[in-house]
């Protein structure tokens, strides 16, 4: 079935597999009305720089506070992933005006952890529309309790993403083939990648890092077993020269996909010889089945600990 396509004209039918139908019929032009935009959001932090690095293409990136986000830019208007955290807004707004004069038109948020979603209430407000997967949207008005076991606050109505896609869907921008790719229950369940065809640039949220351990957080809807499935995915996104780019950790390629993928299936087989042999799971991690990796992939104690839990109960 042809991936749907959000046009600059924007009109889709957005069809969601085994669910609703969400239909919006979103009338945007390059001359439209966006005086919202010059409202600024609270000020940031001080001590927070955002910076941009050019990645490919007119495609972006943007570190500052919070997973990497990154913008499309160009006459017909900025296409943004990910909106740090609130604080921040701000200065991602003055950043993308440094690199264009056209307005941030459309958002959208790879997964539902408040580093990513955190400052979408600021870009409604500045007449940005958001896009999301009906999971991420759902988990944003009935937040899943954090790693600190503390349930944030529901997130208010402007923040909550109004175009919603449960399929493949693709969004022409700038002369940018930019392709919302859905992916199965890997980090949470309701993760999208993002790939900006002519600029040959893979965003992978925080199914892939390239620092740290991976992580399928459970409560959020995560799957080990699909997080793998999806590092198999990447690897088939990306070609020779892809930059491919994580939700933290440095900008990297398809090699590093790989050695990221041969990691999970090492530890996984070893973690699950030794349940194979009957060793509990304080065992299994008295054993350390990460130790070679540790250094090299990096993460906390916390992040080991969760992952060797995530495969043991999963083997």
């Amino acid at each position: 079935m042809k991936t749907p396509t959000l046009s600059t004209n924007i009109r889709s039918r957005l069809l969601g597999a085994g669910k609703t139908a969400a239909v919006f019929a979103l009338a945007f032009t390059a001359s439209g009305s966006f005086a919202q935009q010059a409202q600024a959001p609270a000020a940031p932090p001080a001590d927070v720089k955002v910076t941009t690095t050019l990645l490919g293409g007119t495609v972006y990136g943007i570190d500052g506070q919070g997973g990497r986000a990154a913008a499309l830019i160009g006459p017909e208007g900025v296409f943004l992933v990910d909106a740090q955290f609130p604080a921040v807004t701000d200065k991602i707004v003055a950043a993308i005006k440094a690199l264009t004069p056209s307005p941030i038109r459309l958002l959208v948020n790879t997964h539902v952890h408040g580093d990513h979603t955190g400052g979408n209430a600021n870009f409604a407000k500045l007449g940005v529309t958001i896009l999301g997967r009906p999971n991420l949207r759902e988990q944003l008005v009935s937040p899943r309790p954090g790693a600190n076991g503390q349930t944030p606050a529901a997130a208010p109505p402007e923040a909550l993403p109004i175009v919603l896609y449960d399929a493949p869907l693709t969004v022409q921008l700038n002369g940018e083939e930019v392709q919302l790719i859905t992916l199965q229950p890997s980090h949470t369940n309701g993760d999208t990648a993002v790939k900006f065809v002519k600029a040959d640039v893979l965003m992978t949220g925080d199914v892939f890092r390239s620092e740290g351990m991976p992580n399928a957080a459970v409560v959020n809807g995560g799957d080990i077993k699909g997080l793998l499935a999806v590092m198999e995915q990447f690897i088939t996104l990306a070609g020779p020269n892809t930059k491919v780019v994580p939700g933290h950790g440095p900008v990297t390629n398809r090699a590093a996909l790989v050695a990221h993928r041969d990691m999970i299936v090492t530890v996984r087989d070893r973690v699950a010889k030794l349940k194979r042999e009957g060793k509990s799971l304080e065992e299994v991690q008295a054993a350390k089945p990460t130790a070679d990796f540790d250094q090299k992939v990096g993460g906390t104690p916390q992040a080991v600990t969760n992952f060797v839990t995530a495969l043991y109960n999963a083997a």
